[in-house]
């Protein structure tokens, strides 16, 4: 996430003043979004960061452009794009080159749509064509882009693009100032409404990514540079008035770092108004820090905080590329922090040296002078290694790059583990019709091959063919549901790839609304992400009193949240009466054998013994 620099440049006297305090408030936000991103059973809110930069962005940009006004009657649009485009694109586009590079060597299956992905980041559009064909951002199992968080660029370049043109087609047909800002304010509100109205909780695509329903942060923003324009803001206030921004001030902030803890990018009320108030409580803050009559800016300024705040527009765009690839290569649920520090100082080196050659230097640069320079350089590489030692690599990179975006666009073909849930999950489905219908297999408890592949008696393959069970799921569930229903015909098996535990209520009250949800309820989720104690809760009041709930939990070794799931699931059953663990974590730890190469999802082995977990446990308190 870029953010303009926290000064005004005061063009009659040409001096700058420097808001060291802003560093403070884009490091804590790009702490926020990071830890998010490597840790969100830890810090589930850090994504509130992102307002925090769209906040910053929209008061300093618009504060400027109402000084180049005021002063001189013209906004000079086209030196701001200059500057824009100065800025923002050599990080952007370093970045998209390394990525595509990497990919075309090592991570080949990421080169589908791979054009469409470079060119709609470099147009500043990647926020809407991840809409129509994007991951949701907070489906964490799935194999993730590299690129998902640049769904901010996206929504950054079309404000730097179309705010100056609007403000001055404001600034220009209204004479009254007062007017244009209660038309920015009112769009700030209609952004917010939009977000709730359009909210659909079985896909926030639509209003996570969309500039219009993100644009309320950049909007209040705006609205503060003008009531709250840093050029007439008196540093000599009396004690009361300077408490009073610093009690103000420091509210803020702690209600901003709180809700980096507690608020659920997956909940509804965080669309419903919620994100809205944060950017509010952000707004305030930054009133507090800007105004040089209170102590935040003070506050927030230290060594570190500016390091990172200086850095932080690297640090947001090399995140993702890095935890991606780590990742892939790296399992990391067994040691979850550990392997978040390794990540966190392989995102600071390539962002401090990004920073130091790249993004200040090319800042700076005129643009004009780039024939000079480059023949400059062509002549004196030839006695001076350094040179070449810098060229060659350059080369070889973009290179690379362009023999992976020239590739031929070919959809990645489904794996094996892909194409048996697919194949499961149509069989669950024609069975589930079957149960409906009141047209259920018999088990025959007396195959030998049956019992030996299950490892059960007689007995417990008579008593496991009467249990009524629905089991509720994702992948996972959906992998086994064959074997399930093999020994369980009864059961019904409702799964899908990629759900996460904040569809299950809306789910179980569907199950519950057809005459489906039998007494015993297996739950399997938390594949695909942590869940909240609110989602929780959600889930057992969805399933109502007077029902077994056997809850089994994740073994998701490649995932950071495996230990935060299992121990809330360890708790619930604790807690409860009527939930009761199904430990397929310390059963199958291990069995490396059981798994497919995802380590995550079962070969038939694993299904079995899965399976015969459940059934086992079930029998146990039946």
């Amino acid at each position: 996430m870029r953010i303009e620099p926290a000064f005004t440049e005061e063009q009659m006297g040409g001096h700058r003043h420097f808001v060291t305090g802003i560093d403070g408030l884009r490091a804590l936000a790009v702490i926020g979004v990071i830890v998010y991103h490597l840790l969100p059973s830890v810090m589930r809110g850090g994504y509130l960061g992102v307002p925090l930069f769209l906040l910053i962005s929209g008061y300093f940009v618009t504060d400027q452009l109402l000084h180049r006004w005021d002063t001189f009657g013209n906004l000079d649009v086209g030196n701001f794009y200059i500057r824009r485009i100065k800025r923002l694109y050599p990080t952007l586009l370093t970045m998209l080159v390394a990525t595509s590079a990497y990919i075309t060597v090592f991570a080949r299956p990421l080169l589908h749509q791979l054009r469409a992905i470079f060119l709609t980041n470099v147009l500043g559009v990647y926020n809407w064509w991840e809409i129509l064909h994007g991951q949701s951002y907070f489906d964490r199992f799935a194999a993730q882009s590299p690129f998902t968080h640049m769904w901010t660029m996206g929504v950054e370049i079309q404000f730097y693009l179309l705010w100056p043109i609007i403000l001055w087609l404001l600034l220009r047909f209204f004479k009254h100032r007062s007017t244009v800002q209660s038309i920015v304010l009112v769009l700030a509100i209609l952004s917010a409404v939009e977000m709730a109205v359009l909210y659909n909780p079985a896909n926030v695509n639509r209003v996570y990514y969309g500039t219009d329903t993100r644009a309320f942060s950049l909007m209040l923003g705006s609205w503060l540079a003008f009531v709250w324009p840093r050029r007439r803001l008196r540093a000599n206030l009396d004690r009361s008035g300077a408490l009073t921004l610093d009690v103000i001030g420091i509210i803020g902030l702690g209600l901003t770092i709180v809700s980096f803890f507690l608020m659920s990018g997956v909940a509804a009320s965080t669309y419903r108004g919620g994100m809205f108030l944060m950017s509010l409580i952000g707004m305030l803050l930054l009133a507090t820090i800007v105004h040089p009559g209170a102590q935040m800016n003070s506050w927030l300024t230290n060594p570190l905080f500016a390091w990172l705040g200086r850095r932080s527009y690297g640090i947001y765009v090399y995140q993702f590329p890095v935890m991606v690839f780590y990742e892939q290569r790296i399992p990391i649920g067994n040691h979850p922090y550990l392997n978040a520090v390794v990540e966190i100082i392989i995102i600071l080196l390539i962002s401090d040296v990004s920073y130091r050659f790249i993004e200040r230097p090319l800042t700076h640069f005129y643009w004009t002078n780039l024939w000079i320079v480059l023949r400059g350089w062509v002549t004196n590489m030839s006695g001076h290694w350094k040179e070449w030692a810098t060229t060659i690599p350059c080369i070889v990179l973009i290179a690379t790059a362009g023999i992976g975006l020239a590739s031929p666009e070919r959809a990645p073909k489904a794996n094996a583990v892909q194409k048996r849930i697919q194949r499961s999950h149509k069989q669950a489905a024609a069975h589930n019709k079957a149960v409906a219908e009141g047209k259920v297999p018999v088990v025959n408890t007396s195959s030998n091959s049956v019992k030996k592949k299950y490892d059960l008696s007689t007995s417990q393959l008579r008593r496991a063919g009467q249990l009524k069970v629905t089991a509720i799921g994702d992948s996972v569930m959906d992998d086994a549901s064959g074997s399930l229903q093999e020994v369980m015909p009864h059961s019904y098996v409702d799964a899908k790839v990629g759900r996460q535990g904040s569809e299950a209520p809306d789910v179980i009250n569907h199950l519950k609304a057809d005459h489906h949800l039998q007494k015993i309820v297996v739950v399997n989720l938390g594949t695909n992400g942590a869940m909240t104690t609110q989602t929780v809760q959600q889930i057992l009041d969805a399933i109502g009193p007077d029902h077994q709930i056997y809850w089994v939990n994740a073994h998701i070794p490649t995932k950071d949240w495996q230990a935060a799931v299992n121990k809330q699931i360890l708790q619930v059953a604790k807690q409860r009466k009527d939930v009761y663990l199904v430990d397929w974590y310390g059963l199958s730890k291990q069995h490396p054998e059981w798994f497919a190469s995802d380590g995550v999802h079962m070969n038939d082995k694993g299904n079995a013994q899965f399976t015969r977990l459940i059934v086992t446990t079930i029998l146990k308190h039946n």
